[in-house]
């Protein structure tokens, strides 16, 4: 479950697993414990139409053709890189269907502010203005 209205089968999820770099001891050359998760984004009948546009808007720099694929390949065993993968996953489409930040409302700055800004920039001119002396 990714929100309220949106629900990932598992079934419009595909995997690919191969071989992981890093640690691994003696089974690094043999067990394929790095995890691919993709989801067909464009096409997923489980996505709202509401969502989809927001979504292939806010992921289109991770989509090939619509799909949006995660590789895992942090843990050793390829269990905890499919979790690790599926949770990735709901991260980023949670994150893409989030609605938009509401708009900022232009604020003036307040009179008392802009009175302090003045004044500060009298006193330091008459700062510098002291500065400028003749040396005979």
């Amino acid at each position: 479950m990714v929100t309220r209205t949106l629900v990932v089968p598992a079934a419009e999820l595909s995997e690919r697993f191969s071989r992981s770099s890093g640690p691994g001891g003696q089974g690094v050359n043999t067990a394929d414990s790095r995890v691919e998760l993709s989801f067909d984004l464009a096409s997923s009948p489980a996505v709202p139409e509401h969502l989809r546009a927001r979504m292939l808007a806010r992921l289109d720099n991770r989509l090939v053709d619509g799909v949006l694929t995660i590789a895992a390949s942090e843990h050793r065993t390829q269990l905890k890189n499919r979790q690790a993968a599926r949770e990735r996953l709901v991260r980023l489409l949670r994150d893409a269907a989030a609605p938009p930040p509401p708009k900022r409302r232009p604020t003036k700055p307040t009179k008392g502010s802009q009175e302090r800004r003045i004044a500060e920039k009298k006193r330091r001119a008459q700062t510098k203005q002291g500065r400028t002396g003749r040396w005979d």
